[in-house]
C-alpha cells in the first residue's frame, strides 16, 4: 500500500514524517508521470509544484482556508490530496476529472478558472468577506506563478490587497521563471534579482551566528541590525518593491523543501495582513524529458512514452502550423509585419517567426489587453501587427478591440487559434464567443476559413489591410484537406451546387467539411443540396443576402453561439431585405460546455454530420419558419 492511496483529506498530510512526505512527493510525481502521459494535460506545472502542495495543506486548513489557484492547470496535486487521486484515470476524459478545478469534484475547489491573473482580485473578494462576517480567524491562500505577474489585473488585486487592512491574505508567487515559456518583462527581471541574490540573507545569517555567541551585546546587536533590514534590502536585493506597497515580503524559499516552506507558510498565516511567500520551482522536476526540455518544461502534453516524453502518433498538418509557415513566408517578404503574443509564443506558432525575426517578434506576458493597444500604436507608426492569441483569451481584451482598435480603424491582423469547440480543456477554453462578441464591432472584417488554403489566402489579404483591423479564426487540431470550389460567387465559394435547391446550407470556417457530409446523407435521401461558405463573414456581404433571398429554405452552421452568431445576422439582414426565405440557424447554445472531445461535444450538440442532416431534414418535412 503507498502513502498516497491512504490520502483522502489534507488532515492526513499533517501525521506524516519528513521522511514519509519525501516518499510521497516521490509517489505523486510517479503518479502524474503514468496518468498524464496517458490522458494528456499539463504535466510539467503540476510536478513542478508537489512539496508546495504539500506545505500549503499541510499549514492551512482547507477549505475553511481557501486555497485559489491562478491559472488552475497547477492543481492537479491539490486534486490528489483531496480524495481524487484514485480518480485520475479519468483526467480530462468525458465525465471524468476537469484538467482545472471544479467545484462540482470537491469543496477544496473554490473557483474554477484557466485564465491567468485573476486569483488575487477573487482573494480580495473572498478577504474582504471574511472580515464583513467577522470570520477573523480565516486566511485566504492564492498560488501564482511568475507568469501571472505579468498581467495587469494581478496588479490591480495588489493595489487594493495592499491599503493598509489586516485581511489575512497570502500570496504565494509560485516562482519557476516559466508561464508556457520562459516568463519575460520587468517584473520577472524582478523576481530573477531575488533569486539570485544571496547578499541579504548572506549578511543576516553571518550577523546571527556570531553575534548570538556574544555575550550581553550580541543579541541586542542582532536585533538592530534585523530591524535595519529595509534599508540592507534595498542594497542587496530589491524586496522592497513590494513592502513599499504596502506587503510583507518573505523569500525567496526553496519550493521542494517541505520545513522551509511550512516555517514560511505559518509566519505568514499568522502575520494578521497581507503577505507575499516567495517560492522557488522547477517546472518539470523529477521527470527527465521535462528537465531537458528548455522551450516549455512539458508544460502541457498530449499522449506520450512516459520513458521518452515522445509523442505516440505522428502529428498531423495542424491550422496552428499552416498560420505559422505562412507568416514566415509573409516576414520575409514584408519588413513591417511584426508579430505579438501574449505569452504563448510556442503554442500559437509564432516560435517560427521568433526565430527568424526576433526583432520584429514581442512576447508581452499573460497581458492580452496592453497586447492589442500596444498593436494599435504600431500600427498607428507604420507597422502591420499580427496578434496571435487563442480565441478563448481575445475575451478579456474586447474593449480594447473596440475602443482602441476598430474606433481608430487599425491595421492590425488577430489570428484567433482554437476558435470554436476545442473540448478537453473544458468550458474556459472554449472558443465559442468570439463571432458573436465581434459582431457589434464596427469596422472589422472576420474570416472563417474552411481550410488550410483559405487559412493561407485570408491570412495574406488581412496584412495588405492598413484602414480597419481583420480578425481569422481556426481550430484547434488537424487542418482538413483543402476543399475545392465548383464555382466562385464573389462573395462566396459554392462547395456543392444544384438547381432549385431544396436547402442551401451555409457552412462557417471549420463546419464546411461537415456540412459536405451531411449534403451527402441529404441527398442520399433525396433532397437537392447546395453548399456554400461565405469565407468572409463578417460584414454580411450585401450580395450573399441578394443570393439568399432567391432561395426558399438556408441552413446556417457555425461553431459558436447561435444567439448573436453569424446565423443570426443573415438572418436579420434578410429580414432587412424583406426576403421569404426560411432560415434555421445551427450552432452552440448559450450554455458553458463540460470537458470532453471536440467529436463528441458536436454529436451531443447535433452539429455532427448526422445530427445536423436529421435536422434539416426535419425542417425540410415541417415546412414551418
Amino acid at each position: 500500500m503507498t502513502i498516497l492511496s491512504g490520502i483522502s483529506t489534507p488532515a492526513d498530510l499533517r501525521t506524516l514524517s519528513p521522511e514519509q512526505l519525501t516518499t510521497l512527493s516521490q509517489e505523486i510525481r510517479d503518479a502524474l508521470v503514468s496518468y498524464v502521459t496517458r490522458t494528456g494535460g499539463h504535466l510539467g506545472p503540476n510536478l513542478g509544484v508537489v512539496e508546495l502542495t504539500l506545505a500549503l495543506h499541510r499549514v492551512f486548513d482547507s477549505p475553511k482556508d481557501p486555497i485559489l489557484w491562478d491559472t488552475g492547470h497547477q492543481s492537479y496535486v491539490h486534486k490528489m490530496v483531496t480524495g481524487r487521486a484514485s480518480d485520475f484515470e479519468s483526467l480530462r476524459q468525458e465525465g471524468g476529472l476537469s484538467g482545472y478545478p471544479s467545484r462540482a469534484e470537491s469543496i477544496h475547489d473554490v473557483i474554477e478558472n484557466s485564465h491567468a491573473s485573476t486569483a488575487l482580485s477573487y482573494a480580495d473578494g473572498i478577504a474582504k468577506a471574511f472580515e464583513i462576517h467577522g470570520e477573523s480567524d480565516r486566511h485566504v491562500v492564492a498560488v501564482v506563478g511568475d507568469g501571472a505577474l505579468t498581467g495587469g489585473m494581478t496588479w490591480e488585486a495588489l493595489n487594493n490587497i495592499a491599503d493598509g487592512s489586516d485581511r489575512s491574505i497570502v500570496i504565494v508567487v509560485n516562482d519557476n521563471e516559466r508561464s508556457y515559456s520562459p516568463t519575460i518583462g520587468g517584473m520577472a527581471r524582478h523576481l530573477a534579482t531575488l533569486r539570485t541574490t544571496k547578499g541579504y540573507e548572506r549578511f543576516l545569517d553571518w550577523g546571527k551566528s556570531v553575534l548570538e555567541r556574544t555575550p550581553v551585546v550580541g543579541a541586542p546587536v542582532y536585533d538592530a541590525l534585523h530591524g535595519m533590514k529595509k534599508g540592507i534590502k534595498d542594497f542587496v536585493a530589491p524586496q522592497g518593491l513590494f513592502e513599499d506597497l504596502g506587503l510583507k515580503y518573505i523569500g525567496p524559499i526553496d519550493g521542494h523543501n517541505i520545513t522551509d516552506m511550512e516555517f514560511a507558510f505559518q509566519r505568514a498565516r499568522d502575520f494578521g495582513g497581507p503577505v507575499i511567500v516567495h517560492v522557488i520551482t522547477e517546472k518539470g522536476r523529477g521527470y527527465t524529458p521535462a528537465e531537458t526540455d528548455e522551450a516549455d518544461r512539458f508544460h502541457a502534453v498530449g499522449v506520450v512514452d512516459p520513458d521518452t516524453g515522445k509523442p505516440l502518433s505522428q502529428a498531423a498538418t495542424s491550422w496552428t502550423s499552416v498560420f505559422s509557415q505562412e507568416l514566415v513566408a509573409i516576414g520575409g517578404e514584408r519588413q513591417d509585419v511584426v508579430a505579438i503574443t501574449a505569452a504563448m509564443l510556442g503554442p500559437t506558432g509564432l516560435d517560427a517567426f521568433a526565430g527568424k525575426f526576433p526583432e520584429r517578434t514581442f512576447d508581452v506576458g499573460i497581458a492580452e489587453q496592453h497586447a492589442v493597444t500596444s498593436a494599435v500604436g504600431m500600427a498607428h507608426a507604420g507597422l502591420h501587427p499580427v496578434i496571435a492569441i487563442y480565441s478563448t483569451f481575445l475575451n478579456r481584451a474586447i474593449d480594447q478591440v473596440i475602443m482602441d482598435c476598430a474606433l481608430h480603424d487599425a491595421g492590425v491582423t488577430f489570428a484567433l487559434d482554437r476558435s470554436g469547440v476545442t473540448g478537453d480543456d473544458g468550458a474556459s477554453h472554449n472558443g465559442m464567443w468570439d463571432m458573436a462578441l465581434l459582431r457589434v464591432v464596427p469596422n472589422l472584417d472576420l474570416f472563417a476559413p474552411r481550410d488550410g488554403a483559405q487559412l493561407v489566402a485570408a491570412l495574406r489579404k488581412s496584412v495588405d489591410k492598413s484602414d480597419h483591423p481583420t480578425v481569422i479564426r481556426f481550430s484547434k487540431g488537424a487542418v482538413p484537406a483543402d476543399i475545392p470550389a465548383v464555382n466562385s460567387l464573389g462573395f462566396a465559394d459554392v462547395l456543392v451546387a444544384q438547381t432549385n435547391p431544396d436547402v442551401c446550407i451555409v457552412a462557417v470556417g471549420a463546419m464546411a467539411t461537415t456540412a459536405l457530409e451531411s449534403a451527402k446523407t441529404l441527398q442520399a435521401s433525396g433532397y437537392s443540396v447546395e453548399v456554400l461558405d461565405p469565407i468572409q463573414v463578417l460584414p454580411v456581404n450585401a450580395g450573399l443576402i441578394e443570393y439568399l433571398s432567391d432561395r426558399d429554405y438556408v441552413v446556417t452552421i457555425e461553431d459558436g453561439l447561435v444567439d448573436g452568431g453569424i446565423g443570426e445576422a443573415i438572418g436579420s439582414a434578410l429580414r432587412a431585405n424583406n426576403s421569404a426565405t426560411r432560415l434555421m440557424s445551427l450552432g452552440i447554445p448559450k450554455k458553458f460546455l463540460d470537458h470532453a472531445s471536440r467529436k463528441s461535444i458536436l454529436q451531443k450538440l447535433h452539429l455532427d454530420a448526422q445530427g445536423i442532416a436529421a435536422t434539416i431534414e426535419q425542417g425540410l418535412k415541417s415546412k414551418v419558419r
